[in-house]
């Protein structure tokens, strides 16, 4: 509120004793410390005393001074001594010739404050204060500030320039001194230097980002200044891609290296943290090899979680954090390896040009002689050892670079049994059991046995073989009894039951092998002439021994004609039996495993 005498004064300033004399001035004229203002104002005075060649004189007093001994603060006499305290500062630089009494206060101090009147002087008349318009000076704080004009856009290595401007009132205040102070004019800056403005070139660098930057405006020797900060906003790429790791749902996030390697184990919780500095902020994403997991919206959170409530070996690989604007992009990476017991064991056996996958407990038969290969597989991590037993003892690998392989070139019957394959690692063990079962090659089986007795081609080679001698004697033998028909025979008879043989007739035109012909002469009447069908105690051969079988046959010839001489037989008794044992040492290993059979076997063989 301004005082009593003030309001008087602009109350009474219009007012004068002769209306001739006016000044127009404003009332109250307020400026900042330190800062210049213009005070505008016109002059009216008379024409009496003075022509135009007068010299016109003006003068501006603080009130309270006398004109006659006082010292005026501004004048535009040059003889005329001013108030030290003004001198250079206050300033009249209206013409009062020209009825302009206008005055310039520069660098405004607060004792500046206070009523201010004007005198002028013109020839011998016009002798005048202008007492009833006055104007008062309101000096108050600094608190104008400069404005700093950044371009948009600042980018790393991209020279820009910043000019710093303080607006003014009046254009003949004098220049205020401008100077620049920031982290970022450590990149060689360019400063100028004009009347009203400040201008500043540099090139921006990523680490200048967010720092500060000042221009202060100093106005006069007594340190008053003002000044405006600006925080710089400098674009750049992501240069620093961070991936941090927690592995409960409480702890706190640890920092990886830059080379991050992270074991885990199957069933743990996991959550994997990625943060990016770039500017503007980068759009930030997760991948698992090629495959994108998770994403952020362009200028979204500088930070994407991962999270893997219950890790699975499925998991494990290469995690990668890629942070990406539109400057540039930059890709960090994680390499997560996750540890389990094996699991998922399995025997793969190659045989016969295929390869099968067999699980725990089963059975595998195979064949006497063939190869066989049976690799153990399994999943695990880290690397489970892999070893192999059989009848509960550990074989040595086929390949002591890859224990999981055996191989078994030819089966035997002693690899029957139970194969067993170990995995084992730190975290726990698994086995599987594979049964082996050998078979044996069985031969070409003759159409003459019924009963599952199974010779080869050479055995029956040799069997008849053997029979030939007794063959050839039981024929030669029926031909001398046929030389001899009996009386009620007639000679086409006996053509009838002679043996017709030809160049053409073999062996076997005269042979009928009847397997198991004790069975049938078991079903068979014994009669007293007939023998009884157990061979002859000559015809027995020595006990067999282990592994060896023994065989008998009985050898039935068709009667021919009787000679005279001959006892008359029975009508059953049609034939004769000859009896021959044939013993077959080593047999196969894989005949002891079918029931003991103690007895002969026989087998019957017929002449016609």
């Amino acid at each position: 509120m301004l005082p009593p005498l003030l309001l008087a004064l602009l109350w009474g300033g219009s007012q004068a004793e002769d209306l001739r004399f006016q000044l127009q001035v404003p009332k109250v004229v307020r400026v900042q410390e330190g800062l210049c203002v213009f005070v505008s104002c016109t002059v009216f005075y008379p024409p009496d005393g003075w022509i135009d060649s007068t010299p016109a004189h003006g003068y501006w007093f603080k009130e309270g001074t006398h004109t006659g001994t006082g010292l005026p603060v501004a004048t535009d006499k040059q003889d005329r001594e001013v108030h030290i305290w003004t001198q250079g500062r206050f300033q009249l630089v209206g013409n009062p010739q020209d009825k302009n009494c206008s005055l310039l206060i520069r660098d405004a101090q607060k004792e500046d404050a206070g009523m201010y009147f004007f005198r002028l002087e013109r020839g011998n008349y016009v002798q005048f204060n202008f007492m009833q318009s006055k104007f008062y000076l309101e000096v108050t704080d600094l608190t104008q500030k400069p404005d700093i004009y950044v371009p948009q856009t600042l980018e790393p290595g991209r020279q820009v320039t910043l000019t710093c401007v303080f607006n003014w009132d009046f254009e003949e205040c004098l220049a205020p001194t401008f100077s620049w102070k920031g982290a970022a004019l450590s990149s060689q800056g360019t400063r100028l230097r004009t009347s009203h403005f400040s201008v500043l070139t540099l090139t921006p660098r990523p680490q200048d980002h967010n720092t500060e930057l000042t221009c202060r405006v100093d106005f006069s020797r007594r340190g008053v200044s003002t000044e405006r900060t600006v925080r710089l906003n400098v674009d750049y790429a992501p240069k620093t891609v961070v991936i941090s790791t927690s592995q409960a749902k409480a702890s706190a996030l640890e920092p990886q290296a830059n080379t991050a390697y992270l074991e885990v184990q199957k069933g743990q919780f996991l959550l994997l943290l990625c943060a990016a500095d770039s500017e503007p902020p980068a759009t930030l994403s997760w991948a698992l090899e090629d495959r994108i997991l998770s994403w952020s919206g362009p200028l979204g959170s500088r930070t994407l979680e991962l999270v893997l409530p219950v890790v699975k070996p499925g998991d494990a690989g290469r995690y990668t954090c890629r942070a990406e604007n539109r400057l540039g992009s930059q890709n960090r990476a994680l390499d997560l390896s996750v540890q389990y017991a094996p699991e998922n064991l399995r025997v793969l056996v190659s045989h016969a040009n295929r390869t099968e996958s067999f699980g725990n407990g089963t059975s595998l038969p195979v064949l006497e002689g063939q190869s066989l290969r049976l690799l153990c597989v399994t999943q695990s991590n880290p690397p489970a050892g892999l070893s192999w037993a059989w009848g509960g003892q550990t074989l040595s690998p086929s390949q002591p670079s890859d224990p999981g392989v055996l191989e078994l070139p030819r089966i035997q019957t002693e690899h029957e049994g139970e194969f067993i394959c170990r995995a084992q690692n730190a975290l726990g063990s698994q086995h599987i059991s594979l049964s082996l079962c050998v078979h044996y090659k069985k031969r070409f089986m003759s159409t003459a046995f019924s009963n599952g007795v199974f010779l080869g081609v050479g055995v029956t080679t040799l069997l008849f073989l053997g029979f030939i001698s007794i063959i050839v004697k039981t024929l030669r033998k029926k031909g001398t009894q046929a030389e001899t028909p009996t009386q009620a025979e007639t000679p086409t008879q006996a053509e009838t039951w002679r043996p017709k043989v030809s160049r053409r007739s073999t062996i076997l035109d005269y042979i009928n092998v009847v397997p198991n012909a004790g069975a049938l002469a078991r079903n068979r009447k014994a009669t007293p002439s007939s023998p009884s069908w157990p061979p002859p105690p000559d015809a027995h051969s020595p006990k067999p021994k282990k592994n060896q079988k023994e065989l008998h046959f009985v050898i039935h010839s068709s009667p021919g004609p009787k000679s005279a001489t001959q006892a008359p037989e029975s009508k059953n008794n049609q034939e004769e039996l000859h009896y021959a044992a044939f013993s077959f040492p080593g047999l196969r290993p894989w005949e002891t495993q079918a029931p003991k059979d103690t007895g002969s076997e026989y087998a019957e063989i017929k002449f016609h």
